[in-house]
């Protein structure tokens, strides 16, 4: 089999300019999302003070991010860290109620229908998703609300349900892989400013 040779000059030149721009989008983040993020960590604080629970949803890789920051704060994000259990759980890993509900009922309903069974007034519900239109997750917004919870979004830039949550942080960008690069930024700091606020010498 023959093989086309690229030249090398192509390839290193895009790989610097990708990280350029991802880290352009980390410095528009740290401009345009600060305020949100503390606002969001206090939301999720709250809640953990009052023996609350923080549900998370996503589609995709946002499912993936949403078992990412769940696992962290069931277990711990910095290792050194000796810190009880947060009550976390991400409404994406059972595959059993997730392929039974969408074959029997529809997948639009697979979040909504967990936030119904988990979910209880002061509870959190953190929606992940870079368009922030996605039936399912505009469906467990609404559900969450009528329960009393609380409603944290992270977007990219343009997402709809911006204008439904409690707590919106809208990262600046349209590029559906650098906006998830800048969630992952978003989501550590999120457990990190809840760890400090609750397990801190000085909380």
């Amino acid at each position: 089999m023959a093989y086309v040779s690229l030249a090398i000059a192509g390839p290193l030149e895009h790989v610097a300019e990708r990280i350029e721009r991802t880290i352009t989008a980390q410095q528009r983040v740290a401009t345009a999302c600060a305020g949100s993020i503390v606002a969001a960590a206090e939301v999720v604080s709250g809640a953990f003070r009052a023996g609350n629970r923080l549900l998370l949803c996503g589609n995709g890789g946002s499912a993936a991010d949403s078992q990412h920051v769940a696992a962290e704060f069931v277990s711990r994000l910095y290792r050194e860290q000796d810190r009880p259990a947060l009550p976390a759980l991400a409404l994406t890993t059972d595959t059993s109620f997730l392929t039974a509900y969408s074959n029997d009922v529809g997948f639009a309903g697979v979040f909504a229908r967990q936030v119904e069974a988990h979910g209880r007034p002061g509870d959190v519900l953190m929606v992940i998703s870079t368009s922030g239109r996605s039936d399912n997750v505009l469906r467990a917004a609404d559900a969450a609300r009528r329960r009393s919870m609380r409603v944290i979004a992270l977007l990219a830039a343009d997402a709809r349900l911006a204008r439904e949550a409690d707590v919106a942080i809208v990262v600046p960008v349209r590029d559906t892989q650098v906006a998830q690069e800048c969630f992952l930024t978003v989501e550590h700091l999120l457990c990190e400013l809840v760890e400090r606020e609750l397990f801190s010498p000085e909380s």
